[in-house]
C-alpha cells in the first residue's frame, strides 16, 4: 500500500472512530452513516487509482450506483430506528415485519450491486471491478460492525406486550 493510500485510509478510519465516539451524544447510526457517505467516494478514489480515461467513465456510473443504494440504506436506517425505539416492548408480529422489511431491503441492495457489476465491467477491467466491490464490502463491514455494536438484541424471554 503506498504511503498516500495508507494515510488516507488511516484518516478515514480516524474519522469513523471519531464519529463513533461522538455518537454517544447523538444517534450513532445517523452519524456513522453520514460519515461513511461523506468519505466513501474518497476512499474508493484513493484505493482504485483510476487513470483519466477510466475515471471519466467510472465516476458518473458510480454516482448513479450510489444514488440507487442511498434510498435502500435510508430504508434500513428507518427500520433500525423503528426497532431501537420499540425493542423492549416489541410484539411478535412487529418483530417479524421488521425482519421482513430488513431482508427485503438487503435483497434490493444485493440486486443493485448485481445489476451494476456488469455496468462497471464495461468501463473497468475485471480485477479493478473486483477490487471496487472488495472496497465496498470493507466499508459495509465497518458500518455493519458499528450497527451491530449499538443495536440491542431482542430479549426473547421478556413477555411481549398485551394486545
Amino acid at each position: 500500500m503506498t504511503r498516500t493510500r495508507l494515510l488516507v485510509t488511516a484518516t478515514l478510519l480516524l474519522a469513523l472512530s471519531t464519529a463513533a465516539v461522538a455518537a454517544a451524544q447523538q444517534s450513532e447510526q445517523s452519524i456513522l452513516l453520514d460519515t461513511l457517505r461523506a468519505n466513501r467516494k474518497a476512499f474508493v478514489a484513493v484505493n482504485l487509482q483510476l487513470d483519466e480515461a477510466q475515471a471519466k467513465d467510472f465516476w458518473p456510473l458510480y454516482d448513479k450506483y450510489v444514488g440507487e443504494l442511498n434510498p435502500i440504506q435510508e430504508r434500513v436506517a428507518k427500520i433500525v430506528e423503528d426497532y431501537t425505539a420499540s425493542y423492549k416492548e416489541l410484539p411478535n408480529d412487529k418483530a417479524l415485519q421488521l425482519m421482513n422489511d430488513y431482508l427485503t431491503a438487503e435483497a434490493d441492495r444485493v440486486q443493485v450491486r448485481r445489476t451494476y457489476l456488469s455496468e462497471f465491467a464495461k468501463v473497468l477491467p475485471g480485477r479493478t471491478v473486483a477490487r471496487f466491490y472488495q472496497l465496498e464490502n470493507k466499508m459495509d463491514a465497518v458500518l455493519r460492525y458499528e450497527l451491530a455494536r449499538t443495536i440491542p438484541v431482542v430479549d426473547e424471554k421478556a413477555a411481549p406486550p398485551a394486545k
